[in-house]
């Protein structure tokens, strides 16, 4: 496992490079800083190319809340800032209605410093009220997506798609790289992440667990169960300590972006 050290002087250096301003092949780093930069480095898509990741908090269990909705600890403070850091880095966060429903998110980056994304809610029904935090005008994009012709608040984009159970997630990706927003986060919750993956949208995948037993509750990723362990899916993976909490990066295989940053095809330091 690697010990991936974000100083404030790293991150401002991915951010630099974020915004093509900087380069995280070189310098003179201590190993730990050159983990932070090949685990951040390795999921940022170059700019304008496509790609897709997701991010998702859990205990050492696999739960993603107690049994009475209450979520709000899972991650310790190093996996919600590791969570902002990952707002920081793309064009746009998305989550589920059901997510937005319970949590009313605010998908900002208030834990570190960058720019807040814009804030994409998959609503196909139209349930979300119109004064949820995710539609607070604050001057970055905010984006439902629905099937039913339903009003929104004044500079909220709406775009309709069609649905059978539900919106598909290829569609929902091509939606919005035609408005603009090329590389894009899963956030939320467990189920619209596990349809991405198995609709095979996803690039990259980070789940963050926390050192906490839960004993019931919400699971973290329910995808389609297979027969037996020769069909499962096995990503390549690294590890990752963030402090509080031990993070897997894993490399979900499919349409995994044509260009990224250089450093991205680098290995990773290893320590240890």
């Amino acid at each position: 496992m690697q010990s991936a050290d974000v100083t404030p002087k790293v991150w401002e250096h991915i951010l630099a490079a974020r915004a093509g301003q900087a380069c995280l092949c070189c310098g003179d780093w201590a190993p730990g800083e050159r983990a932070a930069m090949a685990l951040y480095g390795s999921m940022m898509a170059a700019p304008g190319t496509p790609q897709v990741v997701a991010q998702i908090g859990q205990s050492l269990d696999g739960r993603v809340a107690t049994v009475t909705g209450d979520a709000a600890d899972v991650s310790g403070p190093d996996g919600l800032a590791h969570l902002h850091r990952m707002r920081a880095l793309v064009d746009a966060v998305i989550v589920g209605v059901k997510t937005a429903l319970h949590d009313n998110p605010r998908l900002t980056v208030r834990l570190v410093s960058g720019q807040n994304p814009a804030r994409v809610v998959i609503d196909p029904s139209g349930r979300l009220p119109n004064d949820a935090r995710l539609f607070a005008e604050d001057g970055t994009r905010r984006i439902v997506i629905q099937e039913v012709d339903k009003p929104r608040p004044a500079g909220v984009e709406v775009i309709q798609l069609p649905r059978s159970d539900w919106i598909s997630p290829p569609a929902i990706v091509s939606a919005l790289r035609k408005v603009g927003l090329h590389h894009l986060m899963v956030e939320g919750g467990a189920i619209t992440i596990a349809r991405f993956i198995e609709a095979d949208q996803l690039a990259r995948l980070h789940v963050a667990v926390a050192p906490l037993l839960i004993g019931a509750g919400p699971q973290g990723l329910t995808t389609r169960p297979v027969a037996r362990l020769a069909q499962a899916r096995r990503p390549e993976t690294q590890v990752y300590g963030l402090g509080t909490d031990v993070l897997f990066d894993c490399v979900m295989g499919a349409r995994v972006a044509a260009e990224v940053w250089p450093h991205a095809r680098q290995p990773a330091v290893r320590l240890g």
